[in-house]
């Protein structure tokens, strides 16, 4: 039975954060934040929720740069802004106790936001979310070593937020891309094209960077908390590629390992195989 899935804006400050929330059938079911990439938003996560918010309480918002979410004029898109937001948008819809799924750049907000409410994670979510060094490929290495004075910089981010550019991020290291659909990369760059959206993206890229040089603090956060982690990761990611994933059992010995033939948006190709997963994963998890 397909689940029954709402779509909200909620005022978080002054930006309106556009979110998907199911219904789950039974009160109390575990509650599950999904932190969506680049170039996406929360509509990456559509048939996830289709086929599992009926048992979890799934939500999905916006960051501010993508999808419907609306940010005022003069927003500084940083990393730490965008998790400052998703922090406030947590406490603004109650969000009390609830596992993390981290997707891409939903990595470096959802370890910001990990490190400011450890106690109320209940578990995590990894797929293709890189915390560790060996998981940046060289081509990611030289994306992130740009900087606003490096000669062509602009050029090359921009180049990627092109409709190919787009595409090529759910094509590369698929092995049937028959089953993808190329309404998830069409609707990725109507996004991309909205007034202000390439301005935000490259300050976004730009400030890339810093999520690095945290990722010492993201290990040792890990470490600490050893929480319940499930690993899903396309295996032949070209920016994060396979041992990103295998990197977090040195920290988290006993997460459960996952890797598929695909690219970097494994949900697209392998939904069959992830989705009872994560619902077993959910299932085990201390309320």
């Amino acid at each position: 039975m397909t689940a029954r899935v709402v779509h909200r804006t909620l005022a978080v400050g002054d930006v309106r954060v556009f979110f998907r929330e199911s219904v789950p059938d039974r009160a109390g079911a575990p509650t599950l934040l999904l932190l969506h990439g680049f170039p996406s938003a929360s509509h990456q996560f559509r048939r996830l929720l289709d086929v599992l918010g009926s048992r979890y309480r799934l939500v999905a918002p916006d960051y501010p740069g993508f999808g419907h979410t609306q940010t005022p004029d003069g927003f500084s898109f940083t990393f730490d802004h965008l998790a400052e937001v998703v922090d406030a948008f947590v406490t603004a819809i109650g969000l009390e106790r609830f596992a993390l799924y981290v997707f891409d750049f939903g990595a470096p907000v959802g370890f910001r936001l990990a490190q400011r409410r450890a106690a109320q994670i209940t578990g995590l979510i990894v797929q293709n979310g890189n915390a560790y060094e060996e998981g940046l490929s060289a081509g990611a290495r030289d994306f992130i070593a740009l900087r606003p004075d490096t000669p062509g910089a602009t050029d090359t981010i921009a180049d990627l937020l092109t409709l190919s550019g787009t595409r090529s991020q759910y094509v590369t290291g698929v092995t049937r891309p028959e089953l993808l659909a190329p309404d998830s990369w069409i609707l990725d760059q109507y996004f991309l094209e909205q007034p202000g959206r390439v301005r935000a993206q490259i300050a976004i890229a730009f400030d890339y960077h810093a999520n690095v040089e945290r990722y010492p603090r993201w290990q040792s956060w890990l470490r600490t908390h050893r929480p319940a982690t499930l690993i899903v990761w396309g295996a032949d990611d070209p920016f994060f590629p396979a041992p990103g994933a295998t990197a977090y059992l040195r920290d988290l010995p006993d997460a459960e390992l996952h890797l598929f033939r695909t690219g970097h948006f494994a949900l697209e190709d392998h939904l069959e195989e992830i989705a009872p997963l994560v619902a077993d994963f959910l299932d085990r998890l201390r309320p």
